[in-house]
This record gives structure tokens, sequence and C-alpha cells, in this order.
């Protein structure tokens, strides 16, 4: 009787003791309350996927990895690895475009990913590997195939660890500057701003980085609700493999607002939208945080020419929110849009233009009710330029910056930083910290108060000395109001004002931990 209780208590020891390593390999949930007795310790793997960047002959991608000085090594004490390395194709057998370059139209899309061939990658080298924290490394290509990448991290690297893809095109329709923060792999996916219309031509990247395959579903929204069609149905992903696939193959209505679903039924993925527009060049449209009551886009441009809102409310129930930009000076309403009603399961476009006036500022929707609990997304298509001299780029709803947020790529030049504490009488102050630099440079760090309901937009601080590129940590300080970050990067090329937007959501780089210990009740009735 003894050995028998002996050995049921070491089992429930072990339990305890697995539980608590699932919960360091965890997502992180909201992040805002440790359980009683809990603690909160740095993520031990992480996971973030790269579609392949560009098709066009005169295209150059960079990449640039980096994770924050400072982060506990893994539970095993080992310094651990960053590294992507190239994924498989599905290449359709009669061009082997795989759906994104040769032919287009109708006979292109979810179709190849389900007759086509998966092609293993050519090279299977490392893509910038990390050697130490707080060093960016940079890597370029300019292969006009040059492949998706999947990639994870373990160790001190794990906490925080961010890639930056960073895409210029020189000619061509989808010229001007692409900027994606590799995205990390989930279940699901909401894109609010695609387009089916004529002049767009929108891809879906799906990435699995799993060694199991992945079958996914799209669902497409447009103004009034869904827009039918199967072709977007059981998608399969291949293991270790990436399916770009485009939007207008999976309905034969051209719709210029939607919203787009992404379910993985099985496995997961990582998903990001490449849109290609014919008069206003192309760029990534990420993936918005997770439908919410309230959601915040920031980082509009002072000199943005149009500003199109394009929200859904994808639960059952209607909502109706106040429309609120959040200026340098505090919260205004722009004319004319003091509410907005969005019926349940259709896209609403709301043509904002020239919203911002010449000052910097970021969207806030928030319900009109303050008992109203129906979730929403959303995302902004921003221009700048005039006539044929236009660029877009689009700013999804994003997280707050709970702990620390992180946006590589920032050169000498270029660089904007939006922060925004969208709560009046909650001020939020945030340490910014500029890296070293990938070829040289000294850390400087600068501390900014956002004053409660109001932006601000700032050049951010640059490393001492700066060689090559650098990166950008944002960390609110303990006791601050909520914070929401966005960067801009502007890289003219000619008279074209080519930029880039990406929010910093918080990088999920530690995970509540509760305390385990024995409880000996589970051995009696």
């Amino acid at each position: 009787m003894k050995r028998t209780m002996m050995s049921l208590i070491g089992v429930a020891v072990a339990l305890a003791a697995v539980t608590g390593v699932a919960a360091v390999a965890a997502p992180d949930g909201d992040g805002r309350d440790a359980p009683r007795g809990g603690s909160r310790l740095p993520v031990q793997r992480s996971a973030l996927l790269c579609p392949a960047p560009t098709s066009s002959e005169v295209g150059e991608t960079a990449y640039t990895a980096f994770a924050p000085k400072g982060a506990a090594a893994g539970a095993d004490g080992k310094k651990g690895t960053a590294e992507l390395r190239p994924a498989g194709t599905v290449r359709d057998a009669g061009d082997g475009a795989g759906g994104k370059g040769g032919k287009k139209g109708k006979d292109k899309g979810a179709a190849d990913a389900a007759a086509g061939q998966t092609v293993a990658p050519r090279d299977t080298k490392p893509v910038v590997p990390l050697q130490e924290a707080g060093k960016p490394v940079i890597a370029t290509t300019d292969k006009p195939d040059a492949p998706a990448l999947v990639g994870s991290a373990d160790g001190m690297f794990a906490p925080g660890w961010t890639v930056q893809q960073t895409t210029s095109v020189a000619a061509g329709a989808g010229r001007g500057l692409l900027g994606l923060s590799c995205t990390t792999p989930d279940t699901t996916f909401w894109f609010p701003g695609v387009s089916t219309a004529t002049d767009r031509q929108d891809y879906v990247h799906l990435t699995n980085p799993d060694a199991v395959p992945a079958v996914v579903d799209l669902e497409l929204h447009g103004k009034d609700g869904s827009l039918a069609g199967s072709a977007g149905e059981d998608i399969s992903v291949p293991p270790h493999t990436a399916v770009p696939v485009l939007l207008s193959t999976l309905t034969a209505t051209p719709t210029t607002n939607a919203s787009l679903h992404v379910v993985a039924r099985e496995g997961r993925v990582g998903a990001a939208v490449q849109a290609s527009d014919g008069k206003l060049g192309s760029d990534w449209l990420p993936p918005a945080a997770d439908p919410a009551p309230s959601v915040v886009l920031p980082g509009i441009p002072k000199d943005a020419t149009s500003v199109r809102l394009v929200a859904l409310a994808p639960g059952e129930s209607d909502a109706d929110l106040k429309v609120q930009l959040a200026t340098p000076t505090g919260l205004i309403t722009p004319a004319g849009l003091e509410s907005l009603h969005l019926k349940s399961g259709m896209t609403t476009a709301v043509d904002l233009k020239d919203l911002t006036k010449g000052e910097a500022g970021s969207l806030v929707l928030t319900p009109s009710d303050s008992d109203s609990k129906a979730p929403v997304t959303a995302a902004l298509r921003v221009t700048r330029g005039k006539g044929a001299k236009q660029e877009m780029a689009f700013i999804p709803a994003t997280r707050p910056v709970e702990k620390r947020a992180t946006a590589a790529d920032n050169r000498d030049r270029g660089s904007t930083l939006s922060l925004v504490a969208p709560e009046k009488g909650k001020d939020a102050k945030v340490k910014v910290t500029a890296s070293a630099g990938s070829g040289g440079g000294t850390p400087v760090t600068k501390t900014y108060t956002v004053k409660g309901g109001s932006s601000l937009d700032v050049e951010p601080p640059r490393p001492q000395g700066l060689k090559g590129t650098y990166a950008l940590t944002v960390e609110p300080e303990p006791g601050s109001g909520p914070v929401y970050a966005a960067r801009m990067l502007a890289r003219p090329q000619g008279g074209l004002p080519a930029f880039t937007v990406q929010p910093l959501p918080d990088d999920r780089g530690s995970v509540l931990v509760p305390a385990a210990g024995q409880d000996l009740s589970v051995l009696t009735n």
C-alpha cells in the first residue's frame, strides 16, 4: 500500500511539473494580472513565419532579425538559437508560378493549392541566425522566386524575437515599399480591407510551420454579408510549406472593400495578405488584433492624403461605434462621422479623406453604448502623395503594448514612432530604446510621456555611432495607462513617397505561470 501511495504522489508531482512547463511555452493571454501566487517567466520557444516577399524582377528584400537584450535563458541554461529556413512551395503543374506569377485571373488561386505539387526549397541554409541578443542581424535578396521562411527561437532569444521583412520594388504595378513584421502561427486571422476588384491583386499567403498538414478555410465578407462560394474551403497547406491564394478566385463578384477570415480547421498557419493596386502601389496587410468591443488603429501619418476605414462586426450582434481621432492635443470627432453602425457579418467602408489635416493621429473606435460587448475588427488603408505619385499602406487594429514591443529595420533616417494613450486621464510613460546597430553603435534610451486621450509622433532615438540598421523596443513603465504603438518607414523612390506602417503589438515574450503544488485530495474519494 505504501509503494502504491508513493507512486501516486510521484505521478501528481510529475503532472504539476509538466503543467508548469506547458504554461511557460503557451501563448500569453491578456497579460495584465498574475494568478495569486503565480509568477511571470520568459517564454522558452517562439515561432515566426515570413511569406514569399515578391515575384518582381526589380525588387529587393531585406530581412532584419532581433532579440531584446536581458531576457533570461531557457530552463536548461543554454544560450539558445534563433533562425529562419526556406519553406517549400505549392506550384501549379502548368506554369510553376504557384498562383503568384505567370497566369492571372480565375484560373489561378485556391485551385492551385488543391491540384499543385509540393516543391522542396532549393536551399536550406539558415537565414539571419542570431549570435547575440541586443544586436540586429540583416540579410538581403533580390531573387524574384525568394521563398517563404519558417523559423523558431529558443533559450535567451525566444522572448521578443522579431523579424522585419522589407521589400523595395522599383517599378511595375507593385512598385513601392512593402513592410511586414513576420507573423506567429495561429488558427484564426481577420483581414479587414482586402479587395477582389479588378484594379487589385490581393494574395493571402498561408505558411505551415509544423510537421503535419494544415487544412484552411477562407471566408470573404462584403457589404451584404458573406460572399458565397466554396473555392476557399479545404485548402491543404503541406508541412513546412507556403501556399499563396489569389482572393479574386474565391468569388465571382468583384468587391472593392471586403474582410477576409482565415480559419485553420486542422493544424495552424501563419497568414498575411499582399495587396497590389494598379495606381497606389503595394504593401502587406497584416492580420488585425482579435475582434473586441473597442479597437485602436495607431500611426496615421500627418501628410496622409486619404484614409479609408474598413470595419466588420463578426459576431451575431450589430455594433454602434463612436469614432474619434487621437491627436497631439486630444481626442476629436471627425466631421460628419460622429458614429458608425456595423451590421453583423457585413463589411462597412468609410472614406475619411484627409482625416489628419496635416496633424498625425490614431483612430479610436469605442462602443456608443458603454454596455455594448459586440466585437469588431477594423483596418485603415492610408495613402500618401497625389496623382501618379501615390503610395498606400495599411494599419490594422492592434493589441496594446503591455510589457514590450519591438520594431526592427530602422535606418539613420526615415522612421517615425507613433504612440497613443486612448483613455482620458490615463497618461502613458514609455521607455524607448534604440539598440546597437547591426554594424556597430551604442544603444540609446529615451522616455516619452503621452497624455491620456492623445497621440504622440516622434523621430525615435538612434544609437550613438550607428552603423547599419537598428531595432527599437517600446516598454511602458509600471503604472502607465494603456498605450498602443506603430512605426512608419519612409524611403522615397524618386518622386514617390514610398512608405509602410507596422503596428507594434505586445511581443508576448513572457507568460504568467500559476503556482503549482501537491493536492493529495485527488488520491481520495
